[in-house]
């Protein structure tokens, strides 16, 4: 399992990296088969009159899928301990969704093709990127469905996730609502006036007693 520490505004010292090594690896420990890295984003937050300022950031690339938890407090130390125990439930949570898929999975006989992903995105490229942008990612895309797009949404802990939907083959963004629920956001397409009915029922059939939306 691989792991990176990475700092900002901090400077990472041998007790610091020693920690981390320790509550994090404790922490996936009985994870390491489907764990593949683990980034860990360590910060201070320079503003004064922000008081939770020491924050740990652990983000972990399974088998085709991401998590992340983020924790912040007054020490950087406890911090480290705070999200050491929420990405163990985060895993814990992605890997009895794993077995229920397989215990669900109905045996077939039919041979699906796998297409490679491409890990690098970037290749020889550098990125031109105009001043106001500040932090840029780049990550494999494979086709899932909108039920697959919210597990991911669940998963790294942010407001929205873009995705490429299996059934339409477009570019969507699945996000969460300031009132409730979840909606979808996708390309307007004049020849597939039905395209937002599906994917609107398919989140409701997903996702049960909220409130849903494809706008």
């Amino acid at each position: 399992m691989k792991l990176v520490i990475h700092g900002k505004n901090i400077e990472i010292t041998d007790a610091i990296r020693e920690y981390v090594h320790q509550k994090i690896e404790k922490a996936v420990n009985h994870f390491q088969n489907i764990t593949n890295e683990v980034d860990v984003h360590l910060s201070v937050a320079k503003n004064p009159r922000i008081t939770t300022k020491q924050s740990a950031e652990v983000t972990i690339f399974t088998n085709g899928s991401v998590i992340r938890a983020e924790e912040s407090s007054e020490n950087l130390y406890a911090s480290i301990d705070l999200v050491a125990d929420k990405i163990a439930r985060q895993l814990r949570k992605y890997k009895e969704r794993r077995q229920n898929k397989k215990t669900q999975a109905q045996p077939t006989n039919e041979v699906v093709a796998t297409e490679n992903i491409v890990e690098d995105l970037i290749g020889v490229r550098t990125p031109e990127l105009p001043n106001e942008v500040v932090r840029t990612k780049y990550f494999a895309m494979p086709p899932m469905t909108i039920g697959e797009a919210l597990e991911q949404l669940q998963m790294v802990g942010h407001d929205f996730y873009m995705f490429h939907n299996s059934k339409t083959g477009e570019i969507n963004v699945i996000y969460q609502r300031n009132h409730g629920g979840y909606g979808v956001i996708q390309p307007r397409n004049p020849n597939k006036t039905n395209g937002n009915h599906k994917n609107r029922k398919a989140i409701h059939d997903y996702v049960s007693g909220g409130c849903i939306s494809a706008g």
